[in-house]
């Protein structure tokens, strides 16, 4: 799978797209809120000498969030100038994503975005002015893989991304030796009847899974550690586990359902069983620990806070030690159908070339039955992990 042609969330306005269905990752993004309005206060008050400032959202698709994290940065930033005592400085916002994103989408929003800065200006005297186009906010596209560099050196102040770092840069390939850090691929996945790590994939499986986050996220630092000036800063929002065990099932079982789904259709005849045999995820979620390790190895970062909070398959906050919602039978299957098309503006775009643009449709309601029976005898939940990296140098 080329996963930097074929990956992209579900585009225009349609009922499957990205846009009508993302209310999972725009409650992820509300959830590491907090976290990001902390990192920019420390960022702010040690550059108190800085009147330009760079700022990327990595990952950012397409539809009302592509805006979202940006605003939500722009907001903090004018909400803490007057308090530090100085002016706005200049905000150079670069948004990437893959070339297949829907950047014209995001484009043809941002007339709406500069109207609501200047509003906030008319409203707000103590900060400086934002205008249409040309003021102190310049936003531009930078498409590209952030698993290597995007911008020249020392040019970014601070770094975003929510809801991306869980997916690979590739498809891990096989069995794998990693000797002097060299990775050496040598077999394909043995992982019949599944599309990701499960408790049947053989430990091949989830060691190339393992080395395959490991090797991306480590290039994802050192790119960024040459692109942030020093004392830059970071915030990633990501979904992972709690457990050292990558089959566990806040790590791997809205895959295993689909799976299912799969399966199902297969043993119909209506889709081939070998195809299922040949498709993994290009996804990983990684434990805190694997996280750490990664940090620590490749030596440009320093952990400012690490999170790591459980949300529902809708994005949902969940404080509650005990986690068990009682759903009806009906709330679960409506349930099941709005994860089933969360799921399915995500994805869809990795599944058509193996499984074909035809199938889709009956591929979906069959994961929303699964998962709303699933969802109507059990509470799964996802790990979000959110990180708070310092620049050091």
């Amino acid at each position: 799978m080329e996963v930097m042609r074929i990956l992209h969330m579900n585009k225009g306005n349609g009922e499957t797209s990205y846009a009508k269905n993302s209310t999972a990752q725009s409650n992820i993004i509300s959830q590491g809120r907090r976290v990001l309005d902390e990192t920019l206060k420390k960022l702010m008050m040690s550059s108190s000498e800085t009147s330009s400032f760079g700022i990327a959202d990595l990952g950012c698709s397409s539809g009302p969030n592509s805006l979202l994290s940006i605003s939500n940065i722009v907001d903090t930033i004018q909400n803490l100038c007057p308090d530090l005592d100085r002016p706005v400085p200049e905000l150079r916002v670069s948004l990437n994503d893959l070339p297949s994103n829907d950047f014209n989408y995001i484009f043809a929003s941002l007339p709406e975005f500069y109207d609501r800065l200047k509003k906030r200006e008319n409203g707000n005297k103590a900060a400086l002015g934002f205008q249409r186009g040309g003021g102190h906010c310049f936003v531009s596209a930078v498409p590209g893989s952030f698993y290597g560099r995007l911008f020249p050196s020392r040019s970014l102040h601070f770094v975003h991304s929510s809801s991306s770092l869980h997916w690979l840069s590739q498809v891990p390939c096989g069995e794998v030796n990693n000797e002097l850090d060299e990775v050496v691929i040598t077999a394909n996945l043995d992982n019949r009847g599944k599309i990701y790590i499960s408790k049947t994939s053989p430990e091949s499986a989830q060691k190339a899974y393992a080395l395959q986050f490991q090797t991306d996220f480590s290039a994802f630092l050192r790119s960024r550690s040459e692109e942030l000036v020093p004392g830059g800063r970071m915030v990633l929002s990501f979904l992972g586990r709690t457990s050292p065990d990558p089959t566990t099932e806040e790590a791997c079982f809205q895959w295993e359902l689909l799976a299912q789904a799969l399966m199902s259709m297969a043993n119909e005849g209506i889709i081939e069983e070998q195809n299922i045999d040949a498709f993994n995820a290009p996804y990983y979620a990684a434990s805190s620990e694997e996280l750490k390790m990664v940090i620590e190895k490749e030596g440009s970062f320093s952990i400012d806070r690490l999170e790591i909070s459980s949300v529902d398959w809708e994005g949902g906050s969940i404080s509650e030690k005990s986690y068990d919602i009682v759903r009806s039978k009906p709330e679960a299957l409506a349930s099941g159908r709005r994860v089933s098309k969360t799921i399915r503006a995500v994805v869809e775009s990795m599944l058509e070339p193996t499984f074909g643009q035809n199938v889709m449709d009956e591929l979906f309601e069959r994961y929303a039955k699964i998962v709303g029976e699933y969802l109507y005898v059990s509470s799964p939940r996802y790990a979000l992990i959110i990180v708070s990296l310092l620049r050091m140098g």
